[in-house]
């Protein structure tokens, strides 16, 4: 019983080296195995730079850009901050859902008005770092459906007028 492990053992070890030969015997006789050229890659950062910012468009930078002149500080992000702020502090009554200053999405749930009856759910928009109405987009909605053409434009005034407010306000100091 030894002898038949002890030969299963040789055959098994014997069929490894075998298969594992191979490889290199077909590539010593010009089949399709490694070549055993080396491949040139880029590095990784300057592939991750291409999937991020496009190929070519690495944003460079260096030790003195900290001396050049800082980007306008009324904006967060690509929004305007005061248009910003004023939809938060006008719809304040609105349960907030998701925010992104970056993009100038603000997303609500529904909430009632003070002394309403109605209640409301908006989706605010800030497509522009300028303090201008065409900046500024709100959608809102009922329970029913959309909301009445003069209550978004109201909304909206309200907003427009709240950031000039927090503009001004800003100014002086």
């Amino acid at each position: 019983m030894d002898m038949m492990r002890m030969a299963k053992g040789v055959t098994l070890v014997a069929s490894l080296v075998v298969l594992s030969g191979c490889g290199a015997v077909n590539s010593w006789f010009g089949g399709s195995g490694s070549s055993g050229r080396v491949v040139e890659t880029r590095p990784a950062s300057e592939i991750a730079d291409d999937e991020i910012y496009g190929p070519g468009k690495a944003p460079t930078s260096t030790i003195w850009d900290i001396f050049k002149p800082r980007a306008d500080a009324g904006k967060v992000g690509a929004v305007n901050k005061y248009i910003w702020n004023a939809s938060l502090q006008v719809l304040d009554f609105l349960p907030v859902e998701s925010v992104d200053p970056f993009t100038g999405v603000i997303t609500t749930g529904f909430g009632t008005p003070p002394g309403g009856g109605r209640a409301y759910r908006a989706t605010i928009y800030i497509s522009d770092p300028a303090l201008d109405a065409r900046s500024l987009n709100i959608a809102l909605m009922t329970n029913s459906g959309p909301a009445d053409a003069a209550t978004v434009r109201a909304v909206e005034d309200a907003v427009l007028t709240r950031a000039r407010q927090l503009r001004a306000q800003d100014s002086r100091l």
